[in-house]
């Protein structure tokens, strides 16, 4: 009877757990069960645990229904504040195309009323802003700064310019015209190659050049401030700045300017020289020049040498000893050594004699000579790789820009020049100290044959 008990009691549990679970009630340990004396006492337990989650739900259902009427009373009162927004808006708005309807009219109105004067200070203004422009890329700007900013004020009014304004704009331009016309001195601050400013006294004529001393400056609009040319013209234009800046008043002194205010004065200096120019050419132009170079210096040992040695063959042929020192010495020597020799085999000896000084007298002459013609061809290979670089800048950039081909181009005419020039000294030296050469042999073939002539008449 206890085990059916027992099992009553767990079929029960088992029973009241499976309906906590259905209606949401928290399920019955064990350990109550075991503490249960009867079944009355696990059903108190269980209606009082299910009361306690129904008063929790109901509690939970209260706090819901009162925050959704919080959240409701929210959603109005934004609602409310949209609409006033709303309403505030098309008030603007409103008022906005009122406001731009009266501005219109009186827009009309003004227009209507200032008539030709509105044309004449339209004038006014743009004169202004172009006088204005004109006064910051001034060179008198540099002695005289900050010209052109009472014109701002007119080049920029929306309104009528009052009379003052016009009255500055007028001074303005008087004082640009009268200052153009003077050569003044004055200090004022130079940036220096290493950006810092220094104090110096600057000769400026007109708006056209300024120097410092014998070196040329150029006004920069950015800066406002005058710096040096980064690379200053030649010799005698910058004696001609001394010599204006030096000036003491007495006398008429010659200076250079520029016209175009600067203009001409950059481009000049930015010209390459000497030594940019042969840096164009490359490695060819390199070539070019050491041969000539090589050429030249073979060139003019040869004709000193053989200058040297006409003077010595002119002095023997005035002396009857013989010198070693000298080409006819030597063949007189081979005379001397051949006398009682018959004439056709003194005739051979002394031709074998004139044959061992031709190699000297006109060596090296064969090498400038060579030197004179491979110049002129490098020059033109030089020429035919700088149309190539030039093509294939055309093909990889286009012809939009022309930069990108003057270096090829640049490189073709510069190698084409450069073996012009090696080869016109080269060809000349040749000439020389070729008929230098030729004047040698023919004294020495004319002594040799006075030398057998004389010695067939003594036989």
């Amino acid at each position: 009877m206890k085990f059916v008990r027992v099992l009553g009691l767990s079929v029960c549990l088992g029973a009241a757990a499976l309906t906590a679970n259905i209606m949401g009630a928290p399920v019955i340990s064990m350990a109550t069960a075991q503490e249960a004396v009867s079944l009355d006492d696990v059903l108190r337990a269980i209606r009082r645990e299910q009361g306690q989650v129904s008063e929790e739900n109901r509690q939970r259902e209260a706090e819901f229904r009162k925050r959704r009427n919080q959240q409701q009373a929210e959603l109005n009162r934004l609602r409310q504040q949209v609409a006033a927004a709303e309403a505030r808006s098309n008030q603007l708005e409103s008022e906005f195309n009122e406001n731009e309807r009266e501005i219109a009219e009186l827009d009309a109105q003004l227009a209507e009323r200032q008539g030709e004067f509105g044309e004449l200070f339209g004038a006014a203004r743009s004169t202004a802003a172009e006088t204005r422009a004109q006064l910051e890329s001034s060179l008198i700007s540099a002695q005289i700064p900050g010209r052109g900013d009472p014109l701002t004020e007119i080049a920029q009014s929306r309104t009528l310019p009052r009379i003052d304004q016009l009255r500055s704009l007028w001074l303005v331009q008087m004082e640009e015209m009268l200052q153009q016309s003077k050569v003044a001195r004055f200090t004022a601050g130079i940036e220096n190659k290493e950006g810092l400013s220094e104090d110096r006294d600057v000769v400026r004529i007109g708006p056209f050049t300024a120097f410092s001393g014998s070196n040329y400056l150029k006004y920069d609009i950015s800066t406002q401030r005058l710096v040096f040319l980064q690379r200053q013209p030649g010799q005698e234009a910058r004696s001609a700045a001394g010599r204006v800046f030096n000036y003491d008043g007495d006398g008429v002194v010659k200076g250079v300017i520029d016209p175009s205010s600067g203009q001409l004065l950059s481009l000049l200096v930015e010209a390459p020289n000497l030594v940019e120019r042969i840096n164009q050419g490359g490695l060819v132009g390199y070539i070019v020049i050491g041969l000539a170079a090589f050429g030249v210096l073979i060139g003019v040992w040869k004709l000193i040498t053989l200058n040297a040695t006409q003077g010595a063959v002119k002095s023997q042929m005035r002396k009857q000893k013989p010198n070693k020192g000298n080409p006819l010495g030597r063949v007189m020597m081979a005379y001397e050594a051949n006398r009682n020799a018959d004439v056709e085999t003194l005739q051979l000896k002394l031709d074998d004699a004139i044959l061992k000084e031709l190699p000297k007298l006109e060596g090296g002459l064969n090498t400038v000579k060579v030197l004179a013609a491979v110049a002129p061809l490098l020059g033109l290979l030089g020429t035919v790789t700088g149309m190539i670089q030039t093509f294939q800048a055309i093909t990889l950039f286009g012809t939009g820009d022309p930069k990108l081909m003057a270096g090829g181009i640049s490189q073709a005419l510069v190698t084409t020049v450069l073996g012009l020039v090696a080869a016109v000294p080269l060809l000349l030296l040749h000439s020389f100290a070729n008929g230098a050469s030729r004047r040698v042999s023919q004294i020495l073939e004319e002594q040799a044959a006075g030398m057998i002539a004389e010695h067939a008449e003594n036989r």
